[in-house]
């Protein structure tokens, strides 16, 4: 087992998820939204902020899933994004707000925004929870911004894998 160094608590990420709801459900008000998953790693953050923008008051929200695959069986960008499992929401003239574990070297967030515009969404945001700012290739910025890293460390836990495991760390680790 490699071993790791938590960088954010569990504490630290539930207080961060709770602001992010309040910014996100305060930008959408009354409107109703269509939120879309990044499987695998979204899945924690995406349910933890589904529930605090519950109860921040944003109750009008659909939930949707896409695969995305990107890093084939590497930990690099493979040179190409394709869909693995689609979304089952029709996204013309709705509101979507996109959740995702990490932002990279920005390819696949810039795939999936050209993917999703495509449907014609009436607006298309993002809510990225970990920005590897130091690692990005090209550009691509969040809405919504849970915490920026230093460096290029390998992160597990919070739903983030290494290897496909530590997904379930209720914190967030980098790897040694």
């Amino acid at each position: 087992m490699a071993r790791t160094k938590v960088i954010h608590s569990k504490e630290v990420v539930a207080a961060r998820v709770r602001e992010l709801a309040k910014e996100i459900a305060r930008d959408y008000k009354e409107e109703k939204v269509i939120m879309i998953g990044i499987l695998k790693g979204s899945f924690i953050f995406f349910a933890d902020l589904v529930r605090e923008l519950y109860a921040q008051g944003l109750r009008d929200v659909i939930v949707d899933f896409v695969t995305i695959s990107s890093y084939g069986q590497g930990t690099t960008f493979s040179g190409k994004s394709h869909v693995l499992s689609d979304i089952t929401q029709d996204i013309a003239g709705s509101h979507v707000l996109v959740v995702e574990d990490i932002v990279d070297t920005g390819h696949t967030l810039v795939f999936v925004r050209e993917y999703l515009q495509a449907k014609k969404p009436s607006s298309l945001k993002f809510a990225v929870f970990l920005d590897k700012i130091e690692r990005r290739e090209v550009e691509f910025t969040p809405d919504y911004l849970g915490f920026t890293l230093k460096g290029k460390p390998w992160i597990e836990g919070y739903g983030l894998d290494g290897g496909e495991y530590g997904r379930g760390r209720p914190d967030v680790a980098a790897k040694l």
